[in-house]
């Protein structure tokens, strides 16, 4: 009895140590079936070369995150400020330049916040959101005026000239340039008063100078005379250009604190100063053709306008050949093409047209600039200057004045070389006060 339970306890062990070999056979099967399949091949050697990708792409990262804080550390040090905002405006990253512009003092590295809130600024604000939702690159200027919470500290922070320059970025963020150009023009500044001082200065002793010559002049005959002539006119070219610098000085400080503004007609105005340069037009046979409409106005102080045209037409007599024409061409623009500050209305657009030299290329966007000289054959001694009408010849400072009276007028002024005559051309844009469309001509 005892022998039959043990031999049926045995069958039964050994049957289930069979079961379980059966069972571990199974599974082993199924886990080697894919190795022992035809692409098991194909699959074995990926595995060696899937690490190797995995180590050249850590690699690769870590090469670009030591780049990343190489650039970091080189815009931390630059001369222009950076900061970079992500799609909500959120500031990412500034470096210490740009946190000395915009007293970033709240701002800590690695601190993500809305722009607005570390700068009260809505111009950069604005920059930004245009910069995003055009996709291009853009630059503005304007005076930040940074905030204070110390009273104590109000006086001895300073409003800033800054420009930015703003350019997109992937994923909605944007990254933006600033300059502080607060420097430059206190420099400029400095410079101009120095100069200024310098020519208050200068009148005086060449008053004097010019009362001496007056007297030899009445005292001295023929041949040494021409001497004294001669002397008389550097002596005014020199009193003429301390007068234009002072003057274009006062008005580049305030362009409104000499005028006069009353309703001034065109056409009669550009008749006037026609007539007291004609007789240097005779000379050379030159004729004045005007073209528009009758009636037209604007609101200007009648002699600084003249002395515009007066320095206008001089040097187009100055520059024409002879017997050629001047053209003055008056034309009234819609206001969604007036080029003026105030576009909600009409503006005059007037041009003075020649036939001589004309401008290089290279000159055409620095012509306003004072004492500027550009192509020698625009820039000589023109034939007959010592006898010009205009208070500025030969000093540089004619168009710089010219501009400066324009835009205090709250117009603007351009210049460019006529495709047809190949002369100069000057194009004169006003806010208009009122026009009569009845075109006519004369010469």
């Amino acid at each position: 009895m005892f022998l039959l339970g043990f031999s049926l306890g045995l069958a039964v062990g050994i049957g289930f140590w069979i079961w379980q070999q059966v069972q571990l056979n199974r599974y082993l099967e199924r886990v080697v079936k894919p190795f022992n399949s035809p692409y098991s091949k194909v699959e074995l050697p990926l595995i060696p070369r899937l690490r190797q990708e995995i180590t050249m792409v850590k690699e690769e990262r870590q090469d670009l995150q030591q780049s990343l804080e190489t650039y970091q550390e080189l815009l931390d040090f630059a001369p222009l400020g950076y900061l970079q905002v992500d799609e909500e405006n959120q500031l990412l990253w500034c470096n210490q330049q740009a946190r000395e512009i915009l007293y970033l003092e709240r701002w800590q590295p690695g601190q993500i916040r809305l722009l607005l809130e570390l700068v009260r600024s809505y111009e950069l604000d604005r920059l930004i959101e245009q910069t995003r939702d055009c996709q291009q690159p853009r630059v503005k200027e304007w005076v930040f005026h940074p905030p204070c919470e110390n009273p104590a500290a109000m006086l001895e922070i300073k409003s800033l000239a800054i420009r930015a320059s703003s350019f997109p970025l992937p994923k909605g963020q944007v990254g933006v340039f600033l300059e502080n150009r607060q420097p430059l023009l206190d420099m400029n500044q400095v410079r101009d008063r120095s100069f200024s001082d310098l020519a208050h200065e200068l009148r005086t002793p060449l008053t004097s100078i010019r009362l001496v010559v007056e007297t030899l002049q009445n005292r001295l005959e023929p041949p040494l005379d021409r001497w004294i002539t001669r002397l008389m006119q550097e002596v005014d070219r020199l009193i003429n250009l301390v007068q234009g610098w002072l003057e274009l000085t006062q008005m580049e400080t305030d362009p409104s604190i000499q005028l006069q503004p009353e309703a001034v007609e065109v056409r009669s105005l550009i008749t006037s100063v026609w007539e007291t340069l004609e007789p240097l037009a005779q000379k050379q046979h030159l004729h004045l053709k005007y073209s528009g409409a009758e009636n037209l106005w604007i609101k200007a102080d009648r002699s600084r306008i003249y002395q515009v045209f007066l320095n206008l037409l001089d040097n187009s007599i100055k520059y024409s050949p002879p017997c050629t024409t001047i053209e003055v061409q008056a034309e009234i623009l819609s206001a969604k093409d007036s080029p003026t500050k105030n576009s909600s209305s009409t503006a005059l657009a007037i041009n003075i047209i020649d036939c001589g030299v004309g401008f290089a290329e290279v000159d055409l966007p620095h012509v306003f600039e004072r004492f500027y000289r550009g192509d020698q054959s625009r820039a000589r001694d023109p034939i007959q200057e010592s006898n010009s009408k205009t208070a500025i010849v030969g000093s540089g400072l004619g168009l710089a004045i010219v501009r400066q009276i324009i835009l205090a007028h709250g117009g603007s002024i351009k210049a460019m070389n006529h495709p047809d005559t190949g002369g100069a051309w000057i194009q004169l844009h006003f806010p208009a006060m009122m026009a009569n469309t009845a075109s006519q001509d004369y010469s």
